[in-house]
């Protein structure tokens, strides 16, 4: 009796999982939805949407708006699931369900009550990047850490988990990955001196399955020393406390608040972990594994099948968060499963997403100058690492010593903000930030949560350049190259967006939502909206109509002076000295604006595809 009972519990458990799965997966293969903050378990942000395209794209007008009545930073995109679009904000963390079907008639609301002494914890602006989708219910990440799940139908909260405190510094700004029947959840705070970790979550009950931490020993990291790799080798026994001086890896960072993607083949997922604590080299002998790493993990244990460490002993604060974006493309006369990562140190990395294997690791940004390149030899006792140029090396300068001209700055060629992928041109577009710094590093002590940074940075646009701070570009992944960039006053903070209309969309910090082909970079349309853009792109089709919508709300780190109020230009980890002309072009503000062609344009697309 007691083998039947857990035969049936099995298949019970399987069907539930498969259930789960089965309901979010349906809705990303809709084009006609927006499902997940990626756009798909790849995290390609393309859609198969075409109404909308190349030739037409000019033509295109603002369809309707929607203040969140929240200022600060508007990261992140709303979902569209069916007739109803779910939105959020930043802190508090309000979400809306907005009945497409009712001219966007508010369903329900969801306000947190929040602690509000969390928001000084927060690094970068009280930013949060979405709400998830999966099994009827809406996930929601909140910045105090708590998950909660909520009916999809009418906002009730199935269940709350706790995942970190933010009295330690532990706090969130990233959306989660519903994947089988587990919510994947990820934690902030390397500015903290907090132990990053992810945490898998039951999707039905919210009881906590598995937690993987990216620095410590084995058991804590779900590592086997003899299984898991590195550049195609097991990574031996304490791969992680070889690396840290002491028990400092306590306090050691490398937290997870970027994108993760998933593939069900290979049930595996894939994510970045962050910088290691604290910003000062000098205090933090080693590699600091496995800080600044790609992770590939079992999605059902958690176990590391394999990692990859980008940027070891960081000296500039180059975060791996990151997305990663999934692929299969041919190399060499073989179609291979790839994995995409556009690293902040200002290196794009090309790997074989099952091995580990690394193929491609260029600039994809030429100013870049902290390094001359990774050695790419495997037969080399250097395989796989970039070399540092002393020159920007903060950690060869010293304490107390201001190292100038570092390329890129601390918040990277690119930071969270999400590129795209088109299958149909098999081209990556790109937002980056062109943008260089002094940095001093200086010894700092440990209070826990107290700011645990260490170092003073000032921002400025590369020099020798085209006198902007950002670019928005087209790479070749198999290559490395770039095939055309598009110069911009400020970096390029928002999330992009391709199309099988061969349009790729982004949005700027003065506000412009922009329209460029996806083969030559020609812009196509342009429009301001009302405040300063750090959201993604997304798109969605209703009543055989296809509309493009953007969050608007000038903040994150790039917009952290005029969010938060700062003028000492140190303030905002240096950024408000860099972007202070942008309060010549953009106020604060809290608005979906969405889009769509003239009724008879539609029309007439509808009737040609």
């Amino acid at each position: 009796m007691k083998k039947l009972t857990l035969l049936t519990s099995g298949l019970a458990l399987t069907a539930s999982m498969a259930v789960a799965n089965e309901d979010l997966m349906s809705q990303m293969d809709d084009p006609n939805q927006w499902a997940i903050q990626t756009g798909d378990y790849k995290n390609q942000r393309y859609s198969e949407l075409d109404q909308i395209n190349a030739e037409n794209v000019g033509d295109m007008q603002v369809a309707w708006t929607f203040s969140t009545g929240v200022l600060r930073g508007h990261e992140g995109s709303p979902l569209v699931v069916g007739d109803t679009m779910y939105l959020h904000t930043p802190f508090p963390n309000i979400v809306y369900a907005l009945d497409l079907a009712n001219e966007g008639r508010i369903k329900w609301k969801y306000e947190p009550q929040q602690d509000p002494d969390v928001i000084p914890v927060m690094c970068c602006d009280t930013v949060n990047r979405g709400v998830a989708y999966a099994d009827g219910k809406i996930f929601l990440h909140q910045a105090d850490t708590k998950v909660v799940a909520l009916n999809a139908e009418d906002g009730s909260v199935a269940w709350e988990a706790t995942n970190g405190d933010p009295s330690k510094g532990e706090t969130n700004t990233a959306t989660v990955l519903p994947v089988k029947d587990k919510v994947i959840v990820g934690i902030s705070g390397g500015e903290f001196g907090v132990q990053g970790h992810v945490t898998a979550y039951n999707m039905e009950t919210g009881e906590q399955e598995w937690r993987a931490y990216s620095v410590g020993p084995d058991d804590q990291i779900l590592f086997n020393p003899e299984e898991t790799t590195s550049l195609g080798e097991p990574v031996g026994a304490d791969s992680s406390l070889n690396t840290w001086e002491g028990d400092q890896w306590m306090i050691g960072g490398g937290t997870t608040w970027g994108w993760y993607a998933a593939d069900m083949d290979e049930n595996l997922f894939y994510y970045g972990s962050g910088n290691p604590s604290t910003w000062n080299p000098a205090q933090r002998p080693g590699d600091n594994r496995w800080s600044m790493t790609i992770f590939a993990r079992d999605i059902d244990t958690g176990e590391a099948k394999w990692v990859y460490q980008m940027t070891p002993h960081d000296e500039w604060d180059y975060d791996g968060v990151n997305e990663m974006i999934l692929t299969e493309q041919e190399i060499d006369g073989e179609e291979r499963k790839l994995l995409t990562h556009f690293d902040r140190n200002g290196l794009a990395y090309t790997m074989d997403r099952v091995s580990g294997e690394l193929l491609v690791a260029e600039k994809y940004d030429p100013v870049v100058n902290w390094t001359t390149g990774v050695d790419m030899d495997p037969e080399s006792d250097t395989y796989g690492r970039p070399e540092v140029v002393a020159q920007y090396s903060t950690e060869q300068n010293g304490e107390d010593v201001n190292t100038t001209g570092v390329c890129p700055a601390a918040l990277g060629t690119k930071d969270q903000q999400p590129a795209a992928y088109s299958p149909k041109t098999e081209t990556f577009y790109v937002p980056t930030n062109h943008v260089c710094m002094d940095y001093e590093p200086f010894r700092v002590a440990y209070t826990a949560g107290q700011p645990y940074v260490g170092a003073t940075l000032s921002m400025y646009p590369a020099p020798d350049s085209h006198g902007g701070m950002g670019n928005f570009i087209a790479w070749d992944n198999i290559n490395g190259e770039i095939k055309w960039s598009i110069p911009e006053q400020f970096s390029v903070w928002s999330g992009a967006l391709a199309t099988a209309g061969d349009v790729v969309f982004y949005g700027t910090l003065e506000g412009y939502l922009k329209a460029v082909d996806a083969e030559s970079g020609d812009e196509l349309y342009r429009f301001k909206t009302p405040s300063g853009i750090i959201g993604n792109v997304m798109t969605y089709m209703h009543d055989d109509k296809q509309y493009v919508g953007i969050l608007s709300g000038i903040g994150g780190w790039a917009g952290i002076g005029l969010a938060a109020g700062l003028t000492n230009p140190n303030d905002g980890l240096g950024a408000v000295g860099g972007y202070a002309a942008l309060s010549d072009y953009t106020a604060l503000g809290g608005q979906l604006t969405v889009f769509s062609l003239p009724d008879s344009a539609s029309s007439s697309s509808s009737s040609e595809n």
